[in-house]
């Protein structure tokens, strides 16, 4: 069992954060995006792990790399043409027909991979949503799959594809990407995975489904703390500090300095922050930020930002420096 993890987006909805850090390296519950789907991957024992790369890759290879045990190996994505594209970048690298376990960069799962390492047929993650206009949406039958369409205007279904796809044969896949850029055949102006998946099973291809309730997205700021939330009401991590009080569940670096504050509930503190006479809660502070004098929540700090004032709600990037006095 192989996983292919494709992380070549610039994360357009989350700057100015995704300016200078790409989007799977920001901070949620306590550790980068992408951490915790190599973590999940690696209590499988996945280890054989490919990452499409392309905006500031050598900084997502760097972590990856210093921080977890596996066999990685990078592809860059020359030009961001969708999914589909990524994809197929990925495989044409290598030729094996070993199952892959395919797995977005910008979605956190809250599931047992376990029996769907032993399927027998391919299958793909979805949930039931309210609106799956933007998401690839699935019309089944029984437990399989029987249509699939790439962000319908008028959904038949709703049932998203979430971003967790087992593929049974990826020579399969291949041919059916490679079929789709023969072909010029685009939605929306990229190569998409979901219409290669389509294409599998007009060729025959059994494709069953399953559903996942714990699944949260990363991509958009409300949706990031809303994952931030999730995530630390499972990992809650800190250590007593003088005069700070504590409202669980929160994450607190070690390294975090902390003087005359409440810090929480649901608030991310990454390494080397400083706050002072604050109140933080339902907020991440990337490492490096320095938060003096300021009531913050449903706030996203980026690394190194600088903030001073009273209560208000911001989304400062990188390097940042406010007076909110």
């Amino acid at each position: 069992m192989r996983a292919l993890i494709p992380v070549a987006g610039v994360g357009t909805r989350l700057r100015p954060h995704t300016y200078t850090l790409p989007k799977v390296l920001l901070n949620v519950g306590g550790k980068p995006i992408v951490g915790h789907i190599v973590e999940n991957l690696l209590s499988v024992g996945i280890k054989n792990i490919s990452v499409v790369v392309g905006y500031m890759g050598d900084m997502v290879e760097d972590y990856l790399r210093s921080n977890y045990q596996a066999d990685f190996e990078f592809v860059y994505q020359e030009e961001r043409l969708g999914l589909g594209h990524a994809t197929h970048v990925a495989l044409s690298r290598d030729g094996s027909d070993e199952p892959l376990l395919i797995v977005l960069g910008d979605t956190v799962f809250d599931v047992d991979l376990s029996p769907l390492l032993e399927s027998e047929y391919s299958s793909i993650g979805v949930k039931r949503v309210e609106d799956p206009r933007r998401f690839g949406v699935a019309e089944t039958a029984g437990n399989r799959v029987k249509r699939l369409i790439e962000k319908p205007d008028n959904p038949t279904s709703n049932l998203a594809v979430v971003g967790l796809y087992y593929i049974k044969t990826p020579k399969a896949l291949f041919a059916a990407l490679q079929e789709l850029i023969d072909k010029d055949i685009r939605t929306k102006g990229e190569y998409q995975l979901t219409d290669a998946l389509q294409l599998m099973l007009d060729h025959g291809e059994v494709i069953t489904y399953f559903e996942i309730d714990g699944w949260y997205d990363c991509g958009k700021p409300e949706t990031l703390l809303e994952t931030n939330r999730h995530l630390l009401k499972r990992t809650s991590c800190f250590k007593q500090r003088d005069n700070v009080v504590i409202l669980p569940p929160v994450f607190i670096a070690d390294s975090a300095v902390i003087k005359n504050s409440v810090i929480g509930p649901n608030a991310t503190i990454d390494s080397a922050v400083t706050v002072t006479d604050s109140l933080i809660r339902d907020s991440i502070i990337g490492s490096g930020a320095s938060i003096q004098n300021s009531l913050l929540e449903g706030s996203i700090v980026g690394q190194n930002a600088q903030l001073k004032g009273s209560f208000k709600r911001v989304n400062a990037g990188d390097s940042t420096e406010i007076d909110l006095s």
